[in-house]
């Protein structure tokens, strides 16, 4: 598999914390992803944690470990999918563990690599996550984005509410 990123992650973690994440949450947003090397394939996991207080976690492990849980629809097979093949992370995939470090490289690859419009509606969910906590997103928007908030998964709510209560808009 040809590997779409060439950082390392605590670039990847300067960039998110301190050049895209949006003043009013910086100290209070970290971002956590790690590999052990002791594990086969150097499986990991992956975090975000306000105040540190772990908001989303995942990981390869944690994947088979949830399974069990997972609500049976229409993307069920695209949530079981291997987690290596990259699958597009939803909300209920975030809710339920199912994604680890490798998620995080390619969501950011995504993020860094399109305009921030393209981001608040990307695919991926981690993807939306990086955008709505993003300096680039301003008053004017989320006052915009509160009306139609309701229409996303628990995990972009959750992190929306966190950016707006910082901003003073809820």
């Amino acid at each position: 598999m040809k590997r779409c990123f060439k950082i390392r992650w605590s670039e990847i973690r300067y960039k998110l914390e301190k050049e895209y994440l949006a003043e009013s949450l910086r100290g209070h947003i970290r971002y956590f992803a790690t590999s052990y090397n002791k594990y086969p394939d150097n499986e990991g996991r992956a975090s975000i944690l306000l105040d540190g207080k772990e908001i989303i976690e995942g990981s390869y492990y944690g994947h088979w470990k949830n399974y069990h849980l997972l609500p049976e629809d229409e993307n069920f097979e695209l949530r079981i999918r291997r987690l290596g093949e990259f699958p597009i992370m939803d909300d209920v995939s975030l809710q339920f563990g199912q994604f680890d470090q490798r998620c995080f490289y390619k969501a950011f690859y995504e993020f860094d690599n399109q305009s921030i419009e393209k981001s608040l509606f990307s695919e991926n969910a981690i993807v939306r996550v990086f955008a709505v906590l993003d300096r680039r997103i301003g008053k004017r928007r989320l006052r915009a984005m509160k009306d139609t908030v309701h229409n996303e998964g628990e995990v972009f709510r959750t992190f929306f509410k966190i950016r707006a209560t910082a901003e003073g808009i809820i």
